[in-house]
């Protein structure tokens, strides 16, 4: 009888575990767990955290410095598109403007060499943003052509987008939210459609970038509601417990959130194309190179299996790196 019992134990074991192998198998098959692969890869937490942090003291002060040169009009819808992505709001938001300074104050500090400056120091944002979209598409270093224009030429599209979107909220507000909604999430996806193909310097097809764009959008729409719910909360808790110091982490809290949204996209694009599915193939279009005409090859994935631990450091994989 014991024995019997020890028999069923082991035949259950066996099972259990022939179970658990098939799940995680069907498991690694599907696209989100080959996103999930992706990020891995290209470290992603490391990438985030790197973004997140030159997103603050680069690209945000820049939106500040430039907003404040721009017509008042501009300059309003610049702050508004800006404060409804934070989910900053109510006494949240004036805590906010009260912690810098006026756009006179701006000004009066600000000259043209700061200008200069400014937009010098927030091409390391875009630098880091690049590197995101390289790692995930497996492409080579971009040559020195157009090195030191394509930052700045990403940040004015930024600041186009910005002012576009707060135009159309003033637009289309109350009985018209819907298509607001509908335009901003038109738009939001076109920006990172372009900002696919002009960090990986046009190299990949347009066509195979689109999901890029729109999984970027769909990340940071839905990040855009999250933040509306917690972001004015822990930045009125963080004021209060560190003064203008608190406001600052809670931006860089946002930044982080906002960071990760981007890597979601830029590695779900080259997932979705590269499928043997029929994604892959409605993605691809009837040409079946993901490339343009004279691109360099992509470069090999990692030797080994990606582990989580990977998220946090580089890989030792040499052919990876960029």
């Amino acid at each position: 009888m014991a024995q019997q019992r020890g028999l069923n134990e082991r035949a259950l074991i066996v099972r259990t575990k022939a179970l658990v192998a098939g799940i995680r198998a069907w498991v690694e098959r599907t696209l989100v767990w080959q996103v999930w692969e992706r990020m891995l890869e290209i470290e992603f937490v490391d990438r985030s955290v790197a973004l997140a942090g030159k997103a603050f003291v680069s690209f945000f002060p820049l939106v500040i410095v430039v907003a404040a040169f721009m017509p008042a009009g501009v300059r309003v819808s610049i702050f508004s598109t800006l404060t409804h992505r934070l989910g900053v709001h109510g006494a949240a938001l004036q805590s906010a403007k009260a912690a810098f300074k006026t756009s006179n104050d701006v000004r009066r500090a600000t000259g043209i060499l700061g200008i200069l400056f400014t937009v010098f120091y927030a091409t390391s944002f875009t630098t880091a943003l690049q590197r995101i979209y390289l790692r995930a598409w497996r492409r080579p270093r971009l040559g020195a052509a157009g090195a030191y224009t394509r930052g700045p030429t990403w940040l004015v599209a930024m600041l186009a987008f910005m002012a576009a979107t707060g135009a159309l909220r003033s637009l289309f507000s109350g009985a018209f939210t819907a298509v607001f909604i509908l335009l901003s999430f038109a738009a939001t996806t076109a920006l990172w459609w372009f900002t696919g193909w002009f960090m990986l310097g046009g190299a990949v097809r347009w066509r195979v970038l689109l999901p890029t764009g729109i999984v970027t959008a769909i990340a940071l729409g839905l990040y855009t509601i999250y933040a509306n719910v917690w972001m004015s909360h822990l930045l009125e808790k963080n004021q209060a417990q560190f003064g203008v110091f608190g406001i600052a982490l809670a931006l860089v809290s946002w930044f982080s959130g906002a960071a990760i949204c981007v890597v979601i996209g830029a590695c779900a694009g080259p997932v979705l194309a590269e499928d043997d599915g029929p994604i892959g193939r409605l993605v691809r279009g009837p040409h079946e190179e993901l490339l343009v005409e004279g691109a360099e090859a992509a470069l090999s994935g990692p030797a080994g299996a990606v582990r989580l631990r990977d998220a946090f450091r580089p890989v030792d994989d040499e052919v990876t790196k960029s």
